[in-house]
């Protein structure tokens, strides 16, 4: 705006209309302005949301100052996203991470809380969707509405022996029994199998589908097999026991390089030793892995009284966490952490796959357009006929192929987004020896650390002190 005094103002609106700067253009040196000649401009330039009374004070204070000099003189307000939906489970169970198990004097660990059984009814609620919040919305300085971004809805996974109700929102039990997860944290109900006393002859392997609890120990030789959990309350030595969903053994694993431990969710025991573990989610070990091959999908924690990872490989897809790793004779170990193979390799090979389907219903829904254009010249001769109904059935399988392909790679591809930076954690001390493997990054250990994070930043292996 031009007037008498020879002065103009300049208005800066960025373009997300969240902030409106105001610039003074004179040639004078003595400019008077008032708040009420200034709020009219902003006004008719339609900046009527978020002024700043203070800053619009201060530019009529003194107009020179703000010569050729923008002034920030309102600002919108920006959105609120909303909040995430999320999964609350109503049964108590001893999966949660928000339960441990007691830590006796002399440093062994009390198991007994973690293989209780949760337990459900026939009926009983077991989960309930919470919905995703709406967020509020923003307004800009022009004074127009900005919608928020709504939160990502949370997504029940249904297991075996589960219902959900018409609003897909609660979880019931169908049978008795007792609450497991599997399969990328499915929820399932399924029925348990116990052994009083120790597995030997007279029980023999054991494949059940359901979960399986052993009140002794699992010698070497034997096989245990459960789409549930398996929960033993003695020893492991070299035994082969693959879960659907969790493994929980009290007094530890004396495997003597025999046997393995495979687990789709976590792995939870006293001490590893000489032993094969895997594990889809974590491992979680309360006073030693020794001399062992250990791999979680997530997390490999070791950080109870002793804590202590000695010799052997361990693979982890986020963290490796103990209290001390290594020993003063500096025996080799190696920590791998910051790779999910199997799921990168899952996503490359579904990928080819759609392609390949995609490009099957390409070539169906060519012939079935051209046998269609001819159903409308007139009636089609029977083999046509007989063409035309195979290739919609087969339509209709790709479709479902496609459906469950196109799921399996948005979920495979959540899970690889959602990986946390990769990290190797040492509460205590970390010896010499120890070979450090950050996907193709490799650091080794020539010295003792203590207190320390090491992750990667910039391409390379730095540390950083634990607080």
């Amino acid at each position: 705006m031009q007037d008498e005094k020879n002065y103009s103002f300049e208005l800066i609106v960025t373009t997300d209309k969240m902030q409106a700067d105001l610039m003074l253009h004179t040639e004078e040196n003595d400019v008077r302005i008032t708040e009420e000649e200034l709020r009219e401009y902003l006004k008719k330039n339609n900046i009527v949301y978020g002024l700043m009374d203070q800053a619009i004070q201060h530019f009529c204070e003194n107009p020179v100052k703000y010569r050729d000099n923008p002034l920030a003189v309102a600002y919108g307000l920006p959105p609120v996203a909303g909040a995430n939906g999320r999964i609350e489970y109503t049964f108590q169970s001893n999966l949660s991470d928000e339960k441990k198990p007691k830590e006796l004097e002399d440093g062994r660990v009390d198991f007994y809380s973690i293989v209780q059984i949760p337990n459900v009814s026939r009926g009983q609620l077991l989960a309930k969707k919470v919905p995703a919040g709406a967020g509020e919305a923003g307004m800009t300085v022009t004074g127009e509405q900005v919608a928020p971004q709504k939160g990502k809805e949370a997504v029940i996974k249904l297991g075996k022996n589960v219902v959900m109700n018409e609003e897909k929102t609660l979880v019931y039990a169908a049978i008795d029994g007792q609450v497991s997860f599997s399969d990328s944290d499915k929820i399932n109900v399924f029925p348990v199998y116990e052994v009083i006393g120790d597995v030997d002859f007279g029980v023999g392997n054991i494949d059940f589908v359901g979960t399986v609890v052993v009140r002794g120990s699992v010698p070497t030789g034997f096989r245990i097999k459960a789409s549930g959990d398996i929960r033993i309350l003695g020893s492991v030595e070299g035994a082969e026991l693959e879960a659907g969903g969790s493994v929980e053994i009290r007094s530890g694993i004396v495997a003597q390089d025999k046997g393995s431990v495979v687990a789709g969710n976590d792995v939870r025991t006293s001490f590893i030793q000489n032993g094969r573990v895997t594990a889809g989610n974590d491992v979680i070990v309360s006073q030693s892995i020794m001399f062992s091959n250990v791999r979680a999908g997530r997390n490999i924690t070791c950080n109870g009284p002793k804590g202590i990872i000695i010799g052997g490989v361990l693979q982890a897809g986020n963290r490796i966490t103990a209290r001390v790793i290594g020993n003063s004779s500096s025996t080799p170990t190696v920590l791998e952490v910051g790779a999910k193979p199997q799921l990168r390799n899952e996503l490359t090979q579904l990928i080819r796959e759609l392609q390949n389907v995609y490009e099957n219903m390409r070539k169906t829904d060519q012939g079935l357009h051209v046998l269609d254009q001819m159903a409308v010249s007139g009636s089609l001769p029977p083999d046509k006929k007989a063409m035309q109904i195979k290739l919609r059935n087969t339509r209709i399988i790709l479709e479902k192929e496609i459906k469950k392909m196109e799921a399996r790679k948005k979920e495979v591809e959540e899970l690889i987004e959602g990986e946390s930076p990769a990290a190797v954690e040492v509460q205590s001390i970390m010896y010499p020896g120890i070979k450090l493997v950050f996907g193709r990054r490799v650091r080794f250990i020539k010295k003792e650390f203590s207190h320390t994070r090491f992750v990667v930043l910039d391409g390379e292996i730095t540390t950083s002190t634990l607080i």
